[in-house]
């Protein structure tokens, strides 16, 4: 379904165009250069953070548990911020949610590089720099529809997907270097300046109307399910979570993502299943680096080598596929093997990840977008959250590749059973795939 609306649009190139992109790359459109710029920035700059703050804490207290703890505290709150905050995006413009949420993170990032600053406000302070991603991320998410039309979106969504991984990789690589030469307290700096850069990359970057102007203020078509308004903070919620689950299609495809979530537990396992093995730490840093991998190569693949026709019908079959591999994982005779499994694993995952989001995207009108997409975006989180915890008390009291085996055959039936779910065919009109 494309993205629609009345007036002209700068993301198209020309200020007086009709709409959004529809052809070529996504780099052709001003605005996702801007916000693409931005996110790199600070997806390499919260590794960086990351590296830092674990190292501080360890320095600090000798304690590995309260160095895992901070380490947990840059993902958890995402939880909250999502669903509670991703409504900012629907109640203001948002470029100036994306540039108000980046100068605040900046400036609390910058406290925490204070020397001597005590644990307990460290952690609050983290706490709430991590909270504010919630709605930065859910405003990012909500435009992007907006700025890129037809087989654009996919694209766009597959882009980022690949480039984050990348500049994860990136800031975990020179979050070590930067620790060392700078400190802990140097590195946290220049984290929060990656958040004060990208503010001015989205401030001044993105000139689009849908950027620019408060969602629902007259610029945008009206909610075809006549949602009545975020209302208070806690309505807000309920509004966002009866926006996902009372519509089939968007309940489809928002459950179809959070499955994928499960599908992370490779990664939290690879360590463990090398030991079990009888694989020293190579073996395990190429496991873990099979996930990305093919995460990379199955984004790619389906957004520019797949027919855009062919998008939407694929969702399950590559919702299976991801969880095939991870079945097949008791079986696998060596090293190499479980590489292989867990690559086309990852490769499928993204690829089914992309169509999941992308679909989500274009069913949700704008007005309503942010509250919509923050529940999609929490629910995510906490699938992950769920299959590490989940599968790793499974292989506890199992081993690392019966857990594996055990998830990829539940995947493998929840996939199969999304579609059942929805109470009628998920599929859209023909031709609505992108």
């Amino acid at each position: 379904m494309a993205v629609t609306g009345s007036g002209g649009s700068a993301a198209s190139g020309n200020p007086r165009g009709t709409g959004p992109s529809t052809t070529g790359s996504p780099f052709r459109v001003p605005d996702f250069r801007a916000l693409w710029s931005a996110e790199m920035l600070s997806a390499a700059g919260d590794q960086v953070a990351r590296v830092a703050l674990t190292v501080l804490v360890l320095e600090r207290t000798g304690s590995v548990a309260w160095s895992a703890t901070f380490y947990a505290l840059t993902f958890l709150p995402a939880l909250a911020g999502g669903l509670l905050l991703g409504q900012l995006a629907d109640r203001f413009p948002r470029r100036l949610v994306m540039v108000a949420t980046d100068l605040v993170r900046a400036g609390l990032v910058g406290v925490m590089a204070l020397p001597g600053l005590p644990l307990p406000v460290l952690c609050a302070l983290l706490v709430v720099v991590v909270l504010l991603g919630g709605p930065h991320n859910v405003a990012r998410s909500a435009v992007l529809p907006d700025l890129l039309g037809g087989a654009l979106l996919a694209r766009g969504i597959a882009l980022r997907q690949v480039s984050v991984q990348v500049a994860q990789v990136v800031g975990f690589g020179t979050g070590g270097v930067l620790v060392a030469l700078l400190t802990p307290s140097g590195a946290l700096l220049v984290d929060a300046a990656t958040f004060a850069l990208s503010a001015a990359v989205v401030g001044f970057g993105m000139r689009s109307r849908w950027a620019v102007r408060r969602a629902g203020d007259g610029s945008v078509d009206p909610d075809p399910d006549r949602d009545p308004g975020p209302g208070s903070w806690l309505e807000g919620a309920r509004s966002g979570l009866s926006l996902v689950f009372r519509h089939p299609r968007r309940r489809y495809l928002v459950l179809v993502a959070w499955l994928i979530g499960i599908y992370v537990l490779p990664e939290a396992l690879a360590a463990a299943y090398a030991v079990a093995i009888g694989a020293g730490p190579m073996a395990t840093g190429l496991l873990m680096a099979a996930d990305p991998a093919g995460s990379v190569i199955g984004a790619l693949l389906f957004a520019f080598v797949l027919p855009a026709r062919f998008r939407e019908r694929w969702i399950v079959p590559l919702a299976v596929g991801a969880a095939v591999p991870l079945a097949l994982t008791p079986f696998a005779p060596g090293l190499w093997s479980a590489v292989g499994l867990w690559a086309v694993s990852g490769a499928c995952a993204t690829a089914c990840l992309v169509q999941a989001q992308a679909g989500f995207a274009r069913e949700t009108p704008t007005a309503v977008r942010g509250r919509a997409t923050g529940v999609a975006a929490s629910g995510l989180v906490g699938s992950q959250g769920a299959a590490v915890l989940l599968g790793g008390v499974l292989a506890q009291w199992t081993e690392p590749a019966t857990a594996l085996g055990i998830f990829g055959v539940l995947g493998v039936f929840l996939a199969l059973g999304a579609r059942r779910l929805v109470g009628g065919s998920p599929v859209g009109e023909p031709g609505a795939a992108g």
